[in-house]
């Protein structure tokens, strides 16, 4: 078959790099569409998001495949005191007239005052398939509930649905690696000098994934041709993830505002180094799911409590993506502005060497403290 001839033989699936898959599966799950899923073991099923799911998707599913499964974190489990016999997830049989409200009672914390009488569930012992932990791991790119409703269906299905029904089609090994691709892919775009308040000398450099997926930023402060600023370094780096309430808004219920002003000014003063601004709002969760923890917050629960109740984990943050910003910005060696151990353990093993740890905390307040003390006492920070 020549290069002229119109069909050549070409495998689909090299047109579509596996990142694009992922991300149209994550895109379809925010729309509450389904998606389907294989693994290696030849495992075909069916995921939709429990967040997203509407009834009368659901009613389609159920009368083609059945009543379906639905998926949970260990996390949120522990909170409805369902007994966790299976290892990652754990998956609860529905009933065939489940609604899509009732389930987003059982996967959102956030409406358990509205919704107190739930359960008790029974979840499967026997082991289930490794589509399960992965469309929680979908649910959690799409930045959704970790939460998610799995019909398992004949192999023969397949082609119907990705060919006639259009469905998107993703596997187990493809959400498994889409993170690590997201650091591995990142490329610089742009660099721009963007004068700061307190930081008139300064440049803005934006990085994107191969995925199209989210940007992140990195400020350099200071003269470029200076020994603060020098390859390999060690360079003075804060890493800050972002935080639309407390950098935008100012809220008073964290410290993240005083933290990047306040990094901002200090390398300033230093003479300079880098700061970098990672799309990881919430300790990783999301805005969505942030907001659903404040609401926690207001009913009792501490900062931590309240993500582990939405099905998370304390911090869902990654820092692979700003090792390898700092290696594409010529650095190797850092000294970090940081209380959080996490980070420089994060960093080290990125292969980021870390040659020393700058304390950077600020005064609380009266709507702050209680969230200081927890990161101090639990998360371990160093205040």
């Amino acid at each position: 078959m020549g290069p002229d001839d119109p069909n050549p033989a070409m495998p689909a699936k090299a047109l579509i790099p596996f990142e694009h898959r992922v991300e149209r599966a994550a895109g379809d799950f925010r729309r509450g569409a389904p998606v389907l899923i294989t693994d290696m073991e030849g495992e075909n099923g069916l995921i939709v998001a429990a967040e997203t799911v509407n009834d009368g998707t659901l009613q389609v599913l159920v009368h083609s495949f059945g009543a379906p499964s639905l998926i949970l974190t260990h996390a949120r489990a522990s909170t409805l005191k369902i007994r966790l016999y299976t290892a990652d997830v754990v998956s609860i049989p529905l009933k065939l007239d489940s609604r899509a409200m009732d389930i987003r009672a059982i996967a959102d914390p956030a409406t358990d005052l509205d919704h107190p009488l739930k359960g008790p569930f029974e979840a499967v012992r026997g082991t289930i398939p490794a589509t399960a932990s992965a469309a929680v791991r979908l649910a959690k790119l799409a930045g959704l509930l970790p939460a998610a409703l799995l019909f398992r269906i004949a192999a023969n299905f397949r082609e119907r649905l990705v060919l006639e029904e259009g469905l998107a089609e993703v596997s187990v090994s493809d959400i498994a690696r889409f993170a690590d691709s997201a650091a591995q892919t990142l490329a610089l775009v742009v660099r721009a000098s963007v004068p700061l308040q307190g930081a008139e000398d300064a440049e803005l450099v934006a990085f994107r994934p191969a995925d199209g997926g989210q940007e992140h930023y990195a400020i350099l402060i200071g003269n470029k041709g200076s020994t603060e600023l020098a390859p390999p370094g060690p360079v003075l780096t804060r890493l800050h993830s972002e935080c639309f309430t407390g950098d935008l808004l100012g809220s008073l219920k964290c410290d993240c505002g005083d933290q990047l002003r306040g990094a901002v000014q200090a390398i300033a003063k230093a003479g300079g180094g880098v700061l970098l601004y990672l799309a990881q709002e919430g300790r990783g969760i999301g805005l969505m799911n942030k907001l659903r923890a404040y609401r926690l917050q207001d009913e009792g629960f501490d900062t931590m409590e309240a993500n582990q109740r939405l099905g998370f984990a304390a911090d869902e943050r990654l820092y692979d993506i700003a090792a390898r910003m700092l290696r594409l910005l010529g650095y190797s060696k850092v000294k970090l502005m940081t209380n959080n151990p996490d980070k420089l353990r994060a960093l080290e093993a990125a292969g980021i060497e870390v040659t020393i740890r700058v304390p950077h905390s600020f005064p609380d307040n009266v709507h702050n403290r209680d969230y200081l003390r927890v990161k101090a006492e639990k998360g371990g920070h160093l205040l």
